[in-house]
């Protein structure tokens, strides 16, 4: 049975996208190299009020919250309103960046809204409550793995499934992209190729349930975990 949940998806605001690209930037080109110059490992994770590393080597991280850069380095914290990248990396420093970055970094502002910053955080958490359910729902077999957030695609997501049987698949929350103008939750299989009412992707084989129709509904948890595990059975009788 699904679990009830309280969390909720505020309106997104107009310049939602413009917003994301640029959180988007930030987590690609200063956050990741954080973590992964110091323990090789580059995927990052949901954090309160945003996004971010988990704690890595001694006591350290960087992390998102609203429309700060939050630096936690041997324990301690320190934080300033996000500006550009050249900032952001001055901000975490030269002994959790690698030394070379940087030079490299725009020092353009980066827009972001505070609402959209909001928005984000939002689809991150409702997006973890998802996968943490569809994870303990798993079967035998299934191989769920952690929910992580992936610079790359800047999505969270997890992996579930059967492979061998063709039913491994991808369950995640993106917050859009090219073909996608606001956050969505989707459901792709790795090899299947199903089709039927059920799949209604667009721009890759899978299904998808976009965030208007889950912020409209009372519980957007239970309604992505209900929609997901439908896809589920779905695969599991192919």
């Amino acid at each position: 049975m699904t679990e009830m949940s309280d969390l909720s998806l505020p309106p997104l605001p107009d310049d939602f996208a413009r917003s994301r690209e640029s959180l988007h930037r930030l987590a690609e080109d200063v956050i990741k190299p954080a973590r992964e110059q110091t323990s090789g490992e580059f995927s990052l994770v949901q954090t309160a009020g945003g996004f971010g590393t988990p704690v890595f080597g001694e006591d350290s991280q960087v992390r998102v919250e609203g429309i700060e850069l939050v630096v936690r380095e041997g324990g301690e914290e320190h934080s300033a309103p996000i500006s550009s990248l050249a900032a952001a990396a001055e901000l975490i420093g030269s002994r959790l960046l690698p030394k070379s970055i940087e030079s490299r970094l725009l020092t353009e502002p980066l827009a972001i809204d505070p609402k959209a910053a909001e928005a984000l955080a939002a689809t991150y958490a409702v997006g973890q409550a998802i996968l943490e359910q569809l994870v303990a729902a798993a079967g035998k077999g299934d191989g769920p793995t952690e929910p992580t957030l992936w610079p790359e695609h800047f999505d969270i997501a997890i992996e579930m499934g059967d492979e061998a049987a063709g039913r491994r698949a991808n369950y995640g929350f993106s917050p859009g992209d090219e073909g996608h103008t606001e956050p969505y939750f989707y459901v792709g299989p790795w090899s299947a190729r199903p089709s039927g009412d059920l799949w209604n992707a667009q721009g890759f084989p899978g299904a998808e349930i976009g965030y208007s129709e889950l912020a409209a509904s009372d519980d957007p948890v239970a309604l992505a975990v209900e929609f997901s595990l439908a896809r589920k059975r779905a695969l599991d009788r192919l």
